[in-house]
């Protein structure tokens, strides 16, 4: 579908808005913006979180370190989103995901992101006929995750991130970055049923700067703060309720005014000056921090139910709604989907719907050994 170029590779190349009252619309700004892009259907079915929820393949995006405690041997996920499905019929993230693990305590996992922003028109002038370009952005990571004691494992990623939003006409952007992970789980008995309380932090992509002009202006990568909770609790031995909440932080600069880029900032010297820099104190910085909580139902592990809320504020980007999700798992294959819906009006998220197909290697082989 064609169409001008969009707001969304406006928010791409981190594009501030003016500052102009003490309470006024400021959201912080980053590049490349698929990397904020939930990529599976069970963490977005329960309001996009994932920090401490229970291992499953999907890990890889929302906390690696996860991977040390999953009890299958490998696995890997297909999950496909089309994305502002409201503006355009072409924007769409696929993700490739998966793991090995390498003995008890360790394990590995790599994934794949494309997101494609379809066809895009440029012109001159209205009656110019321009011509056309087809954006997009690339991320490949691999992870290292491991045990270091029975309820506590950490992990780490390696990222690399290709973002060519003028399909040729001008340099891409290149840059690298990094994971840092942990997650505790620990048994806890609710009468005579023994559950789980899990904890989870991920720091995420933590690198380099990304410019789109051969150097000449360099841009803010989203590092996140992501911290999470869990609650597994059993019912019976075939009904299983689980509870979760995310908290995340941006690890990027607050623009101070509307030319405001972060120029004279480092990435890693953002890490620390991101949590005491709004322009309008404390106040701001909490309005900076978003969250989501969510809730599964699981009968058998074989069906499960899914709801959930993401919350961002108003002045940090107005992103509300409510998600919806379902799945059922067989020996070899689990299919999940999810469905958003928008608090706000008029949002071009509205009726997001995503897929995701996992296959556990463990029941492809008894299959084939039967």
């Amino acid at each position: 579908m064609k169409k001008v170029l969009v707001v969304l590779m406006m928010c791409t190349l981190g594009t501030a808005l003016p500052v102009l009252a003490e309470d006024t619309y400021n959201p912080i700004q980053s590049s490349v913006y698929s990397l904020g892009v939930s990529p599976d259907a069970v963490a977005s079915g329960m309001g996009d979180l994932g920090a401490a929820t229970t291992p499953d393949v999907y890990s890889q995006y929302w906390n690696p370190s996860k991977y040390a405690f999953i009890e299958n041997t490998a696995g890997f996920a297909l999950s496909y989103t089309p994305w502002l499905a409201k503006l355009s019929t072409d924007i769409n993230l696929t993700s490739l995901m998966g793991y090995y693990k390498l003995d008890d305590i360790q394990s590995l996992s790599a994934s794949m992101r494309y997101f494609s922003l379809g066809e895009v028109i440029l012109r001159s002038m209205l009656d110019d006929p321009g011509y056309s370009i087809r954006p997009y952005e690339m991320e490949l990571d691999v992870a290292y995750s491991r045990l270091l004691s029975e309820r506590f494992s950490m992990g780490v990623s390696l990222r690399y991130i290709l973002s060519d939003l003028m399909s040729g006409d001008d340099p891409a952007g290149n840059a690298f970055s990094a994971d840092i992970a942990g997650y505790y789980n620990t048994p806890v008995y609710f009468g005579r049923e023994r559950g789980s309380v899990a904890l989870g932090f991920n720091v995420s992509n933590i690198g380099s700067k990304i410019s789109y002009d051969g150097g000449n202006n360099y841009y803010f990568l989203p590092a996140n703060l992501r911290l999470g909770a869990s609650v597994n609790y059993p019912m019976d031995d075939y009904n299983v309720l689980r509870f979760s909440a995310d908290v995340n932080k941006l690890l990027v600069p607050t623009p101070q005014d509307s030319l405001d880029n972060g120029e004279g900032i480092s990435s890693i010297q953002a890490l620390f000056t991101s949590f005491n820099d709004a322009p309008n104190g404390f106040k701001e910085e909490l309005q900076e921090i978003y969250w989501s909580v969510g809730a599964e139902y699981a009968y058998n592990d074989q069906f499960f139910v899914r709801g959930g809320y993401y919350f961002e504020h108003e002045y940090k980007g107005n992103r509300k709604f409510f998600t919806f999700g379902a799945g059922f798992k067989m020996s070899m294959l689990r299919l999940d989907a999810s469905y958003l819906v928008s608090q706000a009006q008029s949002n071009p998220l509205d009726g997001t719907l995503r897929f995701s197909l996992a296959f556990d290697m463990e029941g492809i082989r008894m299959l084939l050994d039967k």
